[in-house]
């Protein structure tokens, strides 16, 4: 965008149990920005940024050229001399366990006794979130449980923050990140170079665990799969399939009254329960794998 000053339009969708890839990757290609917003009842946002000038006429006009049938949403406007910084860009520096998570456009970073990790504020949502927080918590506690680890894999990356912490918690390790999103292939990929830890990330597109990469560096002794109750529970043999006996795996994107029904799926492959962790309304679990 060329100027971001003055006011600008937000698009709230209708808060729903799973947004679609057809309207995601639509939100995509028309808003300027694009987030999405975990609510703690598990429902999804889909929210939009646009300048003041945004036309909902337009809006109606590019659904109906793609042939997508758009569903309820309310427009605010705010003003701000930087709307994009003020209200997308910037976030403060998260400090969770072993981890201080900061974006790029801070200056001066006192980093004390934590591991620093780096990213690119507009894509950094999620390091707020408190499935990531769950996930950096059950991290650190692993490295202390098992601080020779080989072989790392990240499904659904995102960011890549998962990721870059357990390569600077074990700096000897080899780690695969992947998304199914392209876009986040590319962002988690500069994030590692960022944290110069990009000789130990191998960043690719795949739909869970069906890409080459993730079946050539198998079986792994860590796996990470930070994303939703169903997706998990539909990759749950997967994940057992790929982490070796004895690994340890990081599941969270559930709230309470989905606990036993993503953890029973996953004990059905041999992944039992260790901990869980609880930030607000939303989940992560330690599993690990006795077969």
């Amino acid at each position: 965008m060329s100027n971001n000053s003055g006011k600008c339009k937000i698009i709230k969708f209708t808060p729903t149990e799973h947004i679609s890839e057809t309207l995601e990757e639509f939100a995509q290609n028309f808003f300027e920005v694009v987030t999405t917003d975990y609510l703690d009842n598990g429902q999804e946002q889909l929210v939009g940024y646009m300048p003041q000038n945004f036309s909902e006429k337009d809006l109606y006009s590019a659904a109906k050229d793609a042939n997508i049938s758009l569903p309820p949403f309310q427009i605010e406007t705010i003003s701000s001399q930087d709307w994009l910084t003020e209200n997308v860009i910037e976030f403060s520096p998260v400090e969770v366990a072993d981890f201080l998570v900061y974006g790029i456009h801070e200056k001066q970073i006192n980093l004390q006794d934590k591991i620093g990790i780096k990213v690119y504020a507009a894509t950094a949502f999620g390091s707020e979130h408190q499935t990531t927080k769950n996930c950096l918590r059950a991290i650190a506690e692993i490295h202390r449980q098992m601080p020779t680890c080989h072989k790392i894999l990240d499904v659904g990356t995102g960011s890549g923050i998962l990721a870059i912490a357990a390569a600077k918690l074990w700096p000897t390790s080899s780690v695969v990140a992947v998304d199914i999103d392209e876009e986040s292939v590319v962002v988690a990929e500069q994030n590692s170079v960022d944290n110069q830890v990009d000789r130990q990330i191998k960043t690719a597109l795949s739909d869970g665990y069906q890409s080459e990469i993730v079946a050539n560096n198998a079986p792994y002794d860590l796996i990470f799969a930070n994303i939703l109750a169903r997706p998990l529970i539909a990759m749950a043999e997967d994940m057992a399939k790929n982490l070796r006996s004895g690994g340890y795996a990081v599941i969270s994107g559930f709230i309470t009254d989905q606990i036993d029904w993503v953890i029973n799926e996953h004990e059905k492959y041999g992944l039992k329960l260790k901990k869980l962790y609880q930030e607000d309304n939303w989940y992560a679990a330690l599993l690990e794998k006795k077969l």
